[in-house]
């Protein structure tokens, strides 16, 4: 039997906020006037979002004095500092992973105790005892459950994560390794008023995935993968801890150089994965203009890509996590793919690719 992911359970807290209404709390939060005020909301309108989901309430509300977590004033004066936003983080991170974890192992017919191996990715939050440590105790998980940690790496880690599962499943056919994802974005919310701010504030959610990967002969199966650098995107995205929260630096040029670069190593991909005969993708997304780059790139139609568009426009941009929630999609929803090529990108530049087959 060949290494697949099995099962796929995805969680989002709370109820789902409309885009244009997180728009209007950005108005107050960035202070714009009438002018600027009309260009968020262009850019909110044409984002692709119809949604996106939040730890934070204060998100839901334009008036200051409904907001719990940041000040209650126009200015958010004092910002919360990045040791609040861990110690929320660390409050909101467990319960979201344990609704993922349940989905996953219900979907799988697999009990806590069975899991071997815990990989826990997130960029958005960390502490020690870690969010790994509080799964075992708190859902039943052996105590000698061998488990790893993946932080900060951006949007694409999910793929390193589904990786190491397929190395351990080589090396101990017994394995049952469960991957964890929770991705909490919308932490860091900059009130700057940016380039950089504009963008992330507007794609950015929150959201958990949990994905089962072991032996067996239904699911997706992990057929090759692959990694690239393209450094001349070093200085359009990046990632970085500061004072009052985890920083991003994200160029409109982002979708441009992802183009370029796509179309350099078209040849590459043709190569090592027959490209121009896969008809469905699983693109990570980052944004609607990265999906159309990237279809225009490969020359294929919004339809192969459906569920990555789906997904960003119920959910946005959820770094690592976004990726498992358009995969469940082509688990659980997509019975006539076939070969599926997924791919996501990260601080860097650098590009994850992986073949999947149903």
């Amino acid at each position: 039997m060949n290494n697949h992911i099995v099962s796929i359970g995805t969680a989002s807290p709370g109820e789902a906020i409309p885009q244009l209404q997180i728009g209007e709390f950005m108005k107050i939060a960035h202070s714009l006037d009438s002018t600027e005020s009309r260009k968020l909301n262009f850019i909110y309108k044409h984002s692709g979002i119809e949604s996106r989901h939040s730890v934070l309430e204060d998100f839901k509300h334009s008036d200051p004095s409904k907001f719990r977590f940041f000040p209650d004033n126009h200015s958010l004066e004092p910002f919360p500092s990045t040791k609040k936003r861990m110690g929320q983080f660390r409050d909101s991170a467990f319960p979201l992973a344990k609704e993922a974890i349940s989905t996953c192992l219900q979907n799988a017919l697999t009990y806590p105790n069975e899991i071997t191996h815990l990989v826990l990715v997130s960029c958005t939050g960390m502490f020690a005892p870690g969010l790994e440590l509080e799964i075992i105790s708190k859902m039943g998980f052996a105590s000698d459950v061998e488990r790893y940690c993946i932080h900060f790496m951006g949007c694409y880690a999910a793929f390193n994560a589904l990786k190491l599962a397929d190395r351990i499943c080589d090396s101990s056919p017994e394995s049952k390794v469960l991957i964890v994802s929770v991705e909490l974005c919308t932490l860091h919310f900059q009130k700057e008023y940016n380039e950089d701010n504009l963008l992330a504030n507007a794609i950015f959610g929150d959201g958990a995935a949990a994905a089962l990967v072991c032996k067996s002969d239904t699911g997706l199966k992990i057929s090759k993968y692959n990694s690239m650098l393209f450094p001349e995107g070093r200085q359009d995205m990046a990632w970085e801890i500061g004072d009052f929260g985890f920083e991003m630096k994200l160029s409109k040029y982002v979708p441009e150089l992802l183009q370029k670069g796509l179309e350099k190593v078209n040849e590459h991909l043709e190569k090592l994965y027959g490209l121009s005969s896969i008809k469905n993708f699983a693109v990570h997304p980052g944004g609607k203009q990265i999906l159309q780059k990237v279809e225009t790139a490969f020359q294929i139609d919004e339809s192969q890509n459906k569920a990555s568009h789906e997904v960003l426009s119920k959910f946005g941009n959820m770094s690592s996590a976004t990726i498992l929630f358009v995969l469940s999609s082509w688990l659980y929803h997509n019975e006539n793919a076939a070969k599926i090529l997924a791919l996501g990108f990260g601080p860097g530049l650098s590009l994850e690719t992986m073949l999947l087959e149903k």
